[in-house]
């Protein structure tokens, strides 16, 4: 098939009719766009097709290369160690598998530039679904910004004994990653994620090393040994299993981002090459550390991140460690909302491009805004994790499999997606798929709003602005 394609199309700029897109769209079609967007950034200061697969593998490392990993033996300890390892990879299998569809359909569609652009499309074009897809995409960014400034004081307080006011820190963690989010293309932004990720693994290593090396957990009872279990213990709740699950979910949930990296790939054909590195190391790597950390602390004294299981000295040592991730991944996050907002102001602009006062000042401004943004949100809501939670669940159900099960439907329109035998078994399971993420959706919306009644009664959410050290 062959057609004309527009100026905004050949330069990758989000176009209004998405209805004339279809699965028939042939490789050749879109190597032509890919072609001509490089070609038109040729000659300008900032060129943003340069990654690489390794740097994009490098970018998704230190994505899902992060501090949620420490909270996995928490989740072993509620699930039990048997079904938590099944859970882990049923969910990486999943996630691998609607990342690949996601490349897919960007493979067929080269012109997208976000998952904005991909909620657009998913609903025939509709500019209320892409403005739909717009909100929750910003939202889901900064509060991840606004995890990141707590993160940071909590690091801070924990290495410091609580020397400062907790805001203060917070503060701090937001100033030092608005500075790091501000190189404009993410193959800049890949050199620091090679070394987030790396830091991150020592952190790791080390939490890993420290509980099986330590005299016994911190918090340890006499005569109390760590207690692990195979399977849940009696009494664990629908709310503490589900909430137990949905943190396995949340940390490899992360396709929000994967539209942005691919847009900024060379060659967007070698994205699955990054995609299974990263895979393969996510599985091993979360797994050794839910199973051997929960072995050696077991169901009493684990808590989550696991730093805070270990001793005070080996804790201040793992922990120290994840301030390059810490830092580096609230930026990522914040480079891509600004990427968002920055391409939509200069859509057709020569600053899109260039080093003008202009251009420069308006990024810098629009990331500012969201570290502002994110950093009021960290303090203003006392309930934080438990609102991060209920934002996890409104916006990962769709974002992690809801979408994809429907791109995958795009793909493979009418009679096409009953095409044979393994064609109707990848059909039936990108069904699946939508299903799971509805039950996402709705379980984990009211495991979340129950968790935020539960600390209200049991009187354990704070208060605004608070100065109270947050330390592990």
């Amino acid at each position: 098939m062959s057609r004309e394609y527009s100026k905004d199309e050949e330069a990758g700029h989000p176009v209004d009719n998405f209805n004339q897109f279809d699965a028939d769209t042939s490789s050749d079609a879109a190597s032509i766009i890919i072609g001509k967007q490089r070609d038109q950034e040729k000659g300008h200061k900032i060129q943003y097709r340069t990654c690489s697969w390794q740097k994009t593998a490098a970018l998704i490392f230190s994505e899902y290369i992060c501090l949620a990993i420490l909270s996995f033996p928490w989740s072993y300890s509620v699930l039990g160690l048997v079904p938590g390892v099944i859970l882990t990879l049923a969910v990486a299998a999943s996630v691998q598998y609607t990342s690949l569809i996601l490349w897919r359909f960007c493979l067929k569609h080269p012109e997208l530039q976000n998952v904005c652009d991909i909620g657009q499309m998913l609903f025939g074009g509709s500019k209320w679904a892409y403005n739909a897809t717009a909100v929750m995409f910003i939202l889901n960014n900064v509060f991840i910004q606004a995890l990141h400034c707590l993160v940071g004081a909590k690091l801070l307080n924990t290495l410091s004994n609580g020397a400062e006011c907790t805001i203060v820190f917070s503060a701090i963690a937001a100033i030092l990653c608005f500075f790091v989010t501000l190189p404009r293309t993410l193959s800049q932004l890949s050199i620091l994620g090679s070394f987030s990720a790396v830091t991150m693994g020592i952190a790791v290593l080390l939490a890993i090393i420290f509980s099986g090396v330590q005299s016994h957990p911190a918090g340890y009872i006499a005569g109390e040994a760590p207690l692990v279990t195979a399977w849940p213990v009696k009494g664990t709740t629908f709310v503490t299993a589900m909430g137990a699950f949905l943190n396995i979910t949340y940390t490899f949930v992360g396709q929000i981002t994967l539209p942005s990296f691919i847009a900024e790939m060379k060659e967007p054909k070698d994205f699955p090459k990054a995609l299974w590195a990263v895979t393969i190391c996510e599985i091993i790597l979360f797994t050794l550390c839910g199973a051997i950390m929960y072995h050696f602390v077991g169901n009493q004294y684990i808590t989550a991140p696991a730093f805070g299981s270990l001793q005070p000295t080996f804790k201040k040592i793992a922990f120290s460690f994840a301030i390059p991730t810490i830092v580096y991944l609230g930026s990522l996050y914040s480079s891509v909302s600004a990427r968002f907002i920055f391409f939509r102001i200069f859509a057709n602009s020569h600053h899109r491009y260039s080093n003008t006062f202009t251009a420069w000042s308006t990024w810098t401004g629009i990331i500012a805004i969201t570290w502002i943004f994110a950093f009021i949100i960290a303090e203003v809501i006392p309930f934080f994790s438990d609102m991060l939670s209920l934002m996890s669940s409104l916006f990962d159900g769709w974002f992690g499999f809801i979408f994809w099960g429907m791109a995958y439907l795009t793909l493979y329109p009418g009679e096409r997606k009953w095409k044979g035998f393994w064609r109707s078994s990848e059909t039936v399971l990108n069904y699946s798929l939508i299903v799971i993420g509805l039950f996402i959706l709705i379980a984990g919306t009211y495991v979340s709003i129950q968790q935020i009644i539960d600390d209200y009664r049991a009187n354990l959410v704070g208060v605004a602005f608070s100065c109270a050290n947050n330390g592990l």
